[in-house]
Formats: structure tokens, sequence, C-alpha cells
């Protein structure tokens, strides 16, 4: 039974109840850092991170913080891990903090942070938190990176900086913008909702 409820909180976050895919939360960042593989995988493990240390801590606090004062406690704990995870970039790998800029910053902000952290982690204890958080960082970093692959391969004809394409690859410049990033988004929601559905018919057939 244990096994089994881990199991679901994992799909959940990963497949089910994806932060991006299913729920469409944290779309700016997504739309904004996914434009080269390294950025994107860079900002989802901070994401997963934060996600995972603020909504433990939340668990595990989660009895002593007055209904009233919930979301600014929520919101002061988010913050501070927000902060390690900038002060670390900065250190170990300035030049992708340099392209994340702000949205690093903006973790603060993104609403899978503090939706687990309401939605979950208030409710459950340390240990179901910790795969809860694992699990929607993973299911966030994923569609990131997945994301970032067609864009860098079609704007820079390359894959982490290595090039892929042939040299004379016309560069898609509307990949390196918004708009391609939210056009590439809308088909990958697309294709795994398809998929998902005809995967849940076949399962009740």
């Amino acid at each position: 039974m244990k096994y089994t409820r881990w199991f679901n909180i994992s799909k959940d976050g990963l497949v089910k109840n994806n932060p991006v895919i299913i729920a469409v939360l944290g779309i700016c960042s997504a739309l904004a850092v996914s434009n080269k593989v390294e950025n994107a995988i860079a900002m989802g493990l901070g994401v997963t991170f934060v996600i995972m240390a603020s909504s433990m801590t939340v668990s595990l606090i989660r009895n002593f913080i007055p209904g009233k004062v919930r979301m600014v406690t929520y919101m002061v704990i988010i913050s501070t891990f927000v902060i390690l995870v900038q002060m670390f970039l900065e250190a170990f790998f300035p030049d992708i903090e340099k392209e994340l800029g702000a949205y690093v910053g903006l973790i603060i902000t993104n609403c899978i942070v503090m939706g687990r952290a309401e939605a979950f982690a208030v409710k459950n204890p340390v240990r179901y938190t910790a795969i809860d958080g694992f699990a929607s960082g993973m299911g966030y970093t994923y569609v990131l990176v997945l994301i970032a692959v067609v864009r860098e391969l079609l704007a820079f004809g390359t894959i982490l900086n290595m090039q892929v394409m042939p040299d004379n690859w016309p560069s898609w410049v509307v990949m390196t913008m918004a708009p391609g990033g939210f056009f590439v988004l809308g088909i990958l929601i697309w294709i795994i909702r398809e998929m998902s559905k005809n995967y849940d018919v076949a399962a009740q057939a």
C-alpha cells in the first residue's frame, strides 16, 4: 500500500497532473528560458530543488503555521530557497545565471511551488511531500527540456551547444523568441494529452 501511494504520487507529478501539460502552470518561465537546453535544465533543477525543499519545510512545520499567515509563511520559506539557488548559480555557473537573469528570482512567484505547498505539503507527512515535490519538479523539468530541444535545434542547429544540423542550417529566428516557445508548448500539450487520452481509452477497454 505504501509503495502504491508513492507510485501514484510520482505518476501524478510526472504525467497525470503534470504542472505544465495538464495544470498549465509555470508557463512564463517555460517560454522564457527554454530557448536553450542548458538553460532549461538549470531552471528545471532549480525549481525542483525549491519545490522539494520548501514543501518539505512546510510539511515539517504545518501544525505550527497559523491559518491567517500561511501564505506569507510559504513565501518566506520559498524565498529562502530561491536565494540559495541564485547564490549557487552565481558561484558555480555564472554564465547560465546571466542567461536566466531575473527568471531565477521569479521562481518565488512560480505557481507550481506555491501550489504544491498549499495543495499537498500542508496536508501530508514529509516522506510523501518529498516525493510529490520531486515528481512535480521533474514533470516541469522534462517538459522544459523537450521544448528547449526543439527550439535550440531549429533556432541554432545545436543541442547543448553541440552542432547537430549542417553549417548552412537556416536559423528559425522565431524559435529564439517567446512566440516560438508558445507554439512548441502548444504542440507538445496537444500530443501528450492525445496520447494520454488514447491510453485511458485502451486501459478501460
